[in-house]
């Protein structure tokens, strides 16, 4: 079959075009109907091409080899009239060994057959339909090459001659099969790919020590070592800890007295009320929302070289956090993820959350200015196969990428086999096309709009976008009207060319926004996400990862190491559904414990498997595998539940320890691995910002609409270039501020928030002069704690119960009497001080704010004990 029937065949059965000039692409069959994407014609063939080509060209090893040898007379032919061509008028700009314009490498018979960013370039035995003879025959102004000076005729007619008589190439390579020595069996003894064990829980040694089944593994733990646990933390410092854990805020005043006194009667009852509360709370999904986040490696922007904005993102933190708001069983939040666009829905509700799910594999980062387009699929596939592989299975299988995995069973076979499966996805982030951006796509346009539009246009506003884009159009025929003259008379004038990228970006802008807006001016729903591409297809191995040195072709498929039943992948289909459901089965070694792992290193401070993102050969052994497999496994049993597992973490004894140091103990083990006491924690940055906001009384506890990036659209540029826009003041919970990559907000970098340039599974915790200059300097403290002192004189009459509401607003506890001497110690000679240089008010007023601002940078405020 000829490459313009399967074209013809996927626009008929994926397009329509419609009376405005645009085109429908349907995205999904789904019970309720199709939802349908409108695109502009020429996007539309964009698609096209783009979701036959990297299929494709990542084949053409294979293809290439098994097509039948020329003749002798075809591959004379070849060698006397066309490589001599391709060789005088077109290697300098699509050659390896040189520039490789458009993506489209012309020096091996691969290439050629590949074609590049407009697709293949050969219809072999089918000139006219081959955008390579279009193009050496100057049929079109946009695409003439060579560009400056036309082959001869008598050239141009040898190449039709060629491509009529099927595209004859002798540039054969020799067929190449990449072999793995790795033992998949003995890798498979390897503990983390062996399946969970359901061991007996160990005897009572302090039974009535003991509250749960954990605490009984932990208490085996630390008797095998010869230590013993400390006693339990007061309710006022269990309290706090409680907070900060599942919902990332501080308690209030009252909450902490009212914890306090029910602790009193009932210890066991007050925290399994407390905990339950706050498991409800809509604040637990933004804190758990935002652990999973640094797994994903949210971001707002590609990052790397061109770093342009993603405006959607917020679609996919949004989802993540209403996600473990519902408790969404861990198995189906997985399946969303990977195979959300793929999976059966009731409702165009379910479908629109399942799409925006998928935003797992649209927000990573992106290389947009990659010349090559195979090059650019790969990375993107390698950056999907890495994060999927790192969040749910702790595997770094992405490093089988060049070579068998140097030190867990993974041959690049495997690797490929994977690479399949995203190769034949297509990833769709919403950006535009400007320069350093080469590889822009579409969003994916949502079937329900949303009820709070991110902006809303007038009609003033709407007819001045028409008229620039009007305007801008008369421009760029004008600009290419003088581009081709100047190719014509043999020049090429640099600002012309300039000029054309700027009108081409600026077209590019306007339409977008004004095909991004309904007829009332609101703006459209759009997504990040991912499609099946219209042709899946197996990949080849390439030899250290180098697209020109393919070998032999391996199906699609997973890891073979893990005994989990291997998916067969049906004909038609990328294998994403088959992949997602393999991960999500009970009977797969790793999705469970990995995700307990990170369960109870959100509450303890480090995992049990302390390498979270890596349960390989170079990852950390579990300090306590039998209760890693006996969470597994009751993970499994209760549906996956992230908050039943929580709860159950929470309503031990060992997580109510006291941070008390044990000198006997610390000997033993210095890093508590065993779980002797409680470890302090320092907060991360966002419940550092989030509690200054708290105790000034400024935070706004509802969700933002979209994001910074979203409602600055594409000028969310300026991002990079402008870190007060990063930095401006924002009373909503930290979760919801904009992360740009590379430029974050300097109170989230400083205060080591997660890399969204990778999985972070476990983030930096650092004690830096930086942090204590900003807490001292910076005006977004100086601010919160000016407000935090207006707050006090509104709650608190005297000095001294001033002194004792701040601490509890900060502290959660109450001031010893010591501390209330020196806070009036330190308040009377700053005053003294003071007014010598202002009123006696002025005074009062600057000596509580300093007051306030040294309690935010205290340790005790910024550690959890």
């Amino acid at each position: 079959m000829s490459l313009c029937i399967t074209v013809a065949g996927f626009l008929k059965e994926n397009f329509e075009l419609s009376r405005d000039g645009g085109a429908r692409f349907f995205s999904g069959d789904v019970v309720t109907g199709l939802v349908r994407i409108r695109l502009h014609p020429l996007t539309a063939m964009k698609l096209v091409f783009a979701a036959i080509v990297p299929a494709l060209a990542l084949t053409s090893g294979l293809s290439a080899a098994a097509a039948p040898a020329p003749t002798s007379g075809a591959a004379a032919f070849f060698e006397s009239k066309i490589r001599p061509a391709l060789d005088k008028y077109c290697f300098e700009c699509h050659a390896t060994s040189g520039k490789i314009r458009g993506g489209l490498v012309l020096d091996s018979r691969e290439g050629l057959l590949a074609g590049g960013d407009s697709g293949p370039v050969l219809v072999p035995g089918d000139p006219e339909a081959s955008l390579l003879y279009e193009a050496i025959g100057w049929a079109e102004p946009d695409t003439r090459m060579p560009p400056k000076v036309k082959m001869p005729q008598a050239v141009i007619e040898d190449f039709r001659a060629w491509i009529a008589m099927g595209a004859p190439d002798p540039r054969v390579r020799e067929a190449v099969t990449v072999k793995s020595g790795i033992d998949l069996e003995a890798g498979r003894r390897f503990w983390s790919f062996q399946p969970p064990v359901a061991s007996a829980v160990p005897g009572a040694g302090e039974a009535s020590w003991a509250r749960t089944d954990i605490d009984r593994f932990v208490l085996a733990g630390l008797g095998a070592k010869g230590l013993h646990p400390v006693g339990d933390a007061d309710p006022a410092a269990l309290v706090r800890r409680l907070h900060f854990d599942l919902i990332g805020l501080p308690p209030g005043p009252e909450e902490v007295e009212a914890f306090v006194l029910a602790w009193k009667g009932d210890p066991e009852r007050a925290l399994a009320e407390k905990a339950d509360a706050l498991l409800a709370s809509r604040h637990f999904g933004e804190r758990w929302g935002r652990h999973w986040l640094d797994v994903a490696r949210y971001a707002d922007s590609s990052g790397k070289e061109v770093n342009v904005p993603f405006n959607h993102a917020w679609r996919y933190r949004d989802y993540v956090i209403d996600s473990f708001n519902e408790d969404k069983p861990f198995d189906r939040f997985l399946l969303e993820q990977i195979a959300g666009d793929l999976l059966p829905a009731r409702t165009d509700a379910e479908f629109q959350e399942n799409l925006i799910a998928t935003g797992f594999l649209a927000v990573g980062t992106k290389g947009l200015n990659e010349p090559n387009t195979r090059q650019f699929h790969l990375d993107v596939a390698d950056e999907q196969i890495d994060a999927t592989f790192q969040a749910f299975q702790g595997l770094t299988v992405a490093c089988a990428r060049c070579h068998d995995h140097k030190t867990d069973p993974i041959p690049t076979t495997d690797y490929y086999a994977l690479a399949g499966i995203f190769l034949s996805t297509e990833t769709f982030y919403g950006t535009l096309p400007s320069l350093g951006n080469r590889r822009p796509t579409e969003a994916l346009l949502l079937p329900i709009p949303d009820a709070e539009p991110i902006k809303t246009y007038s009609p003033r506003e709407i007819a001045g976008l028409k008229e620039r884009l009007a305007s801008s159009e008369k421009e760029i025929a004008e600009a290419r009207s003088a581009e081709v003259r100047q190719r014509l008379n043999g020049g090429k004038e640099m600002n012309n060319l300039v000029n054309l990228i700027r009108l081409r970006g600026q077209i590019d802008s306007i339409g977008t926004m004004l095909n991004g807006i309904d007829e009332q001016g609101r703006t459209k729903s759009f997504a990040m996400g991912v499609q099946d591409r219209a042709v899946p297809a197996d990949t080849v191995v390439l030899i250290r990862g180098d697209l020109e040195k393919p070998a032999q072709q391996v199906p699609r498929g997973v890891p073979r190491v893990i005994q989990a039943s291997a998916p067969a992948v049906p004909g038609g289909t990328s294998g994403r559904l088959q992949l997602a459901r393999w991960m999500a089965s009970a009977d797969n070694p790793l999705t469970a414990r990995v995700m307990v792992n990170r369960i109870w290193q959100g509450l303890f401070g480090k995992g049990i498997v302390t390498s979270p993102d890596n349960f390989g050969n170079t990852g950390q052994r579990p300090s306590h595998p039998g209760l890693l497999d006996h969470l597994a496994l009751r993970f499994v049993e209760n549906g996956w539940s992230v908050k039943a597992m929580i709860r159950e973490m929470v309503l031990s004894r060992t997580y109510r320890l006291a941070s008390t140091f044990d000198s006997s103990n610390h000997t033993v083990d210095p890093e508590n691995t065993y779980l002797w006491r409680a470890t302090p924690r320092r907060l991360d940055a966002e419940a550092v910002r989030d509690a200054m906001l708290v105790a000034g009384g400024g935070l706004n506890p509802e969700r933002r609409v979209g994001s910074l990036v979203a409602v600055m659209g594409d000028s969310a540029l300026q991002l990079r270039f402008n870190p007060d826009i990063v930095n401006q003041p924002d009373p909503h919970r930290s979760v919801y501020l904009p992360v740009i990559r590379d430029q974050l907000p300097e109170g989230m970098a400083l205060f080591d928030a997660a890399d969204p340039n990778m999985v972070s599974g476990v983030r930096e915790s650092t004690n830096v002069p930086g942090q204590s200059l900003y807490l001292m300097n910076n005006p977004f403290v100086v601010r919160q704690a000016e407000e935090m002192a207006g707050r006090l004189g509104r709650e608190a009459g005297s000095v001294r119960e001033r002194f004792h509401r701040a601490f509890l607003i900060c502290y959660g506890r109450p001031p010893t009497e010591q501390e209330i001497a020196s806070c009036q110690t330190f308040f009377q000679q700053f005053i003294a001080g003071a007014s010598r240089t202002m009123d006696l008010e002025k005074a009062r007023a600057l000596a509580f704010t300093t007051f306030c601002q040294g309690l935010f940078a205290s340790a005790e405020f910024r550690f959890l004990n």
